[in-house]
């Protein structure tokens, strides 16, 4: 156990040792050189020469667009209303749960899954305890699929902070090589600086272009999910409305039955019973 521990704590002390050496390795980049900063050319911006002058660091944030991009479209086309709470399934599983076909409705919930079907088969499994039961259920699952989406979404905000991060640590260190003309020549020209001034401003500008979109878009997705999330509870109260009106009625008849010799009536059949009856 203390081995454990002891090799635990060297790995736990590397991490800082790992952390700066990739930061040096990011910053240890030297300044465009003097023909790669004439961004406009004839009128028009040099896409590939501003892109050159953010050096190591504007490459990396580079990456940080493409991965901003990537998961934008990949929510677009999954965060929806389509794909978390389909009509048809919904019209499918009211259908099926009002003629009491309850092992089938639960049966279709994990063929299609999705953020709807997840709610009500979770509602679906505890039949036969009460509808208490089944509410209980689906605010649980409800909670756990809006926790799954704002995991997903969180990575743009991250993005959105890490972006300005590397743009400003761009700064420092561009704002180090100019200083460091200065110590090396007594009297440097502005040719001499414009690299390093240029690494320096590019870097922040690269930044800002992907932190604004990336924090912008993660505020829209997240508004998306709440909204989302609520229409999705309230369309599985709906779908299972026909058994919470069954079990009312249920309720009603034991209570009119009671202390009466006459058989008792049917109850509410759950799941199990409805597959073991069917096998």
């Amino acid at each position: 156990m203390a081995q454990d521990e002891s090799t635990g704590g060297r790995r736990t002390g590397r991490l800082p040792t790992i952390a700066v050496g990739l930061l040096f390795f990011v910053a240890a980049d030297s300044a465009p050189a003097a023909e790669n900063v004439m961004f406009v050319r004839d009128g028009a911006v040099d896409v590939k020469a501003l892109l050159q002058a953010g050096g190591t660091i504007g490459w990396v944030i580079v990456g940080l667009s493409v991965a901003m991009v990537a998961l934008i479209i990949e929510h677009l086309l999954s965060i929806r209303r389509g794909s978390l709470m389909p009509r048809s399934l919904a019209e499918q599983l009211h259908e099926q749960i009002s003629t009491g076909q309850y092992a089938q409705a639960e049966t279709l919930c994990r063929e299609r899954p999705s953020f709807l079907g997840f709610v009500v088969a979770a509602a679906l499994q505890e039949i036969g305890i009460g509808y208490s039961a089944m509410e209980k259920a689906m605010e649980d699952a409800s909670a756990e699929q809006a926790a799954r989406l704002f995991r997903k979404i969180e990575y743009l905000s991250v993005i959105g902070v890490l972006a300005p991060m590397l743009g400003l640590m761009g700064t420092v260190w561009g704002m180090i090589l100019a200083f460091g003309e200065f110590a090396s020549n007594a009297n440097p020209q502005p040719t001499d600086l414009a690299p390093a001034i240029s690494l320096a401003l590019v870097t922040t500008l690269q930044g800002l272009v992907v932190a604004v979109p990336a924090l912008a878009a993660f505020a829209w997705f997240r508004s998306r999910v709440d909204e989302y999330v609520a229409e999705t509870s309230l369309m599985a109260e709906h779908v299972v409305s026909p058994l919470k009106r069954a079990l009312v009625e249920q309720r009603r008849a034991a209570r009119r039955d009671a202390g009466k010799p006459a058989a008792a009536r049917p109850g509410v059949p759950s799941v199990a019973m409805q597959r073991e009856a069917t096998s």
